[in-house]
Parts: C-alpha cells; sequence; structure tokens
C-alpha cells in the first residue's frame, strides 16, 4: 500500500481559515458503510442518523495555549516552543524553532522573564526537553503568555480561543483539538440526549504525532507518535452495555476511534484504563468497536485519511472527497463534517 495511493487535488481556497460563528451551521456529508451512496446535509442533521439506543463517544480533552514565543537569553534571538508532552512536573517535551539556535543548556525567557526555560536535551528526533521556571501556577501563567497551537495551514489569527475548544472540553493535556467535537453545541448535545441516545465520554490528549506527514512511500513502515488515554469505568460500561443491547457506538472524531478500538480486545469489549497508544489505522484493520464515525476532512496522504478509509473503504472515501471538492466544502480543522455510518 502506497502513501501516494492517498493523494487528492485541493484548492487552496477550500481549507477553513476560520471557524463559522454557530458552531453547529457547518455542512454535513454522510457516505452510507452500507452501500456508499452521499447526501449532502448540515451538521445538525445528525439528529436523523442517531437511533435510540446508540452511543456517541465523545473525547473531552482539553487544548492547552501549547504555543510560546520566547528569547534566546544570550542573544536575544526570537525562538517558539510547541509544548508536546509534560515529563515531569515542569520538565517538558517541545517542538522548537529555529532548532539550529536551540541546543543544550540554552536558556530562553518569556514575557519578560515571568517563565524562563532551560534546555536540558535534544532527543533523537530532535525534540527538545525542557524545564521551567516560574513563581506561581504554571497553568495560569501559559494561559497569559501561550497561544493556541493552530495546525500551520490556518494562517488567520484566531480571535476567540475558545473557538479551538470542544463546549465539552475538560482535562488539559492537548497540544490539538479534537476538531469533530467543534461541530456540536451544548443545545444540539441535549438534542442528542433527548432521542435516548448515551454520550459516553472518552479522554485522549492528541499529540502532533497525528499530524505529522507520512514520510514513507510505503504505509506500513510509517510509526505513529503515542498518546496518551484514559477510559473511566463507568464509561466504558455504558459503551459496552450499547453494543450487548444491539446500539450502534458512533465515534466523534478519529481521537475517539482510535481510543475506543485501542482499549478494546479481540472479544469486542472496551476495558476501562489509562496508558500510552500508538494505533495506526489503515485499510485491511478490523474494528473492533466502532460501528460509525463523524469527523472532518482530512489532509491528502494523511494518516487520518487512511483511517477513514479503514472504515469505509479507499474508493468511497476518494469518491467522497472529489465530490465535496466540487461541492466546494470547507476542509480541516475549521471546516465541515463528514459522517461515517
Amino acid at each position: 500500500m502506497k502513501t501516494a495511493d492517498f493523494y487528492y487535488d485541493l484548492p487552496q481556497e477550500l481549507i477553513a481559515q476560520d471557524p463559522l460563528e454557530d458552531r453547529s451551521a457547518s455542512r454535513l456529508l454522510h457516505l452510507s458503510l452500507e452501500d456508499g451512496s452521499i447526501e449532502h446535509r448540515h451538521f445538525t442533521d445528525i439528529l436523523e442518523y442517531l437511533q435510540k439506543g446508540d452511543c456517541l463517544v465523545i473525547n473531552d480533552t482539553k487544548v492547552i495555549p501549547a504555543r510560546l514565543y520566547g528569547h534566546k537569553e544570550e542573544t536575544g534571538a526570537v525562538i517558539e516552543i510547541l509544548l508536546l508532552k509534560r515529563k515531569e512536573k515542569d520538565i517538558w517535551e517541545c517542538l522548537v524553532k529555529p532548532g539550529k539556535k536551540a541546543r543544550s543548556g540554552a536558556r530562553i525567557s518569556f514575557g519578560d522573564g515571568i517563565l524562563k526555560g532551560e534546555i536540558l536535551k535534544v532527543a533523537e528526533d530532535g525534540n527538545r526537553m525542557i524545564r521551567f521556571e516560574y513563581e506561581g501556577i504554571f497553568e495560569e501563567i501559559l494561559d497569559r503568555l501561550g497561544e493556541m497551537p493552530l495546525p500551520p495551514y490556518i494562517t488567520h489569527k484566531l480571535q476567540d480561543k475558545n473557538r479551538y475548544q470542544t463546549v465539552y472540553a475538560k482535562h488539559e493535556g492537548s497540544a490539538a483539538a479534537p476538531t469533530a467535537g467543534l461541530h456540536f453545541t451544548r443545545e444540539l448535545l441535549d438534542k442528542v440526549k433527548e432521542k435516548g441516545v448515551n454520550i459516553a465520554h472518552v479522554t485522549l490528549h492528541v499529540g502532533l504525532g497525528t499530524f505529522r506527514p507520512v514520510k514513507v512511500d510505503d504505509v506500513e513502515q510509517h510509526h505513529m507518535h503515542s498518546e496518551f488515554y484514559v477510559v473511566e469505568e463507568d464509561q466504558a460500561k455504558l459503551v459496552n452495555d450499547t453494543k450487548k443491547n444491539g446500539g450502534r457506538v458512533v465515534a466523534v472524531g478519529t481521537t475517539s476511534c482510535r481510543t475506543l478500538e485501542a482499549a478494546s480486545g479481540e472479544d469486542g469489549i472496551l476495558r476501562a484504563g489509562s496508558g500510552w497508544t500508538d494505533i495506526f489505522i489503515y485499510p485491511g484493520y478490523h474494528f473492533k468497536m466502532i460501528d460509525g464515525l463523524i469527523t472532518n476532512f482530512h489532509l491528502p496522504e494523511s494518516t487520518l485519511l487512511m483511517l477513514v478509509s479503514a472504515l469505509a473503504g479507499k474508493e468511497n472515501i476518494m469518491r467522497a472527497y472529489e465530490e465535496a471538492v466540487k461541492e466546494r466544502y470547507r476542509f480541516f480543522s475549521f471546516g465541515d463534517a463528514t459522517l461515517l455510518l
């Protein structure tokens, strides 16, 4: 299986640069998993596809304002840092630009010295381990100095930080938003519940590995970066009971999907617990837990495009994407949604 098999042409102007004013006003492309047929709808029509007894699984991770701009203390050179993973209390694994100037021992000052960092070491993949020094509460300082870590294809400045956050975001730790969830309003979630659909929460802290380009020609040679997930006991029961009673499990986003699949056994039972997963889902994968997926449109040749191709079939996905381009859908993080069900 070649990475190039997952390429499609996308006009630049279809990449959504700003979120819609009303979260749920986006469009929805429904691709049927039964017969491959395509319907063009609005996101609020999601209610028509969900049935009493189904379970919607959402990822309640919260994006931290992980992008920091500082200066090297020795030279005054501008340094950009993206917090990826907390390794210990004040030590983080970070992506640093420009990397050439960020050697071990270098000290960086942020916000006129409110926050300082020292590069402890350079990891094999080029990421840096940085120890931070500050007075007060780190999260509060980050909230003051940090910016939301928008993907590189979004060039507009985000006016409202909360628009890159789901309405149910709870547990801080993500370097990117689980963007399929951005379409839900509290009112729409209430209507989902009123219909008799259960809503289960899982947590997966999204790492940038999700968006890293696939640099190998052979798909199976690609290695995913690991991400931390949590499945609570009562939420696992909710999902398992849904399956037992004949309901469908619909994941909101590829992050919820990866969590459910990573934490499920071959027996189709979801296990509570926490840990790291580097699950890579591509065509040929046998889904153990999910019956459907709500997700956005994904980048050409990306691991996420491979994941949706595994669920709906590559030919069906490529045809749907071609149709979406023709119909001028909005693509990627702030774009429209697809329902694979």
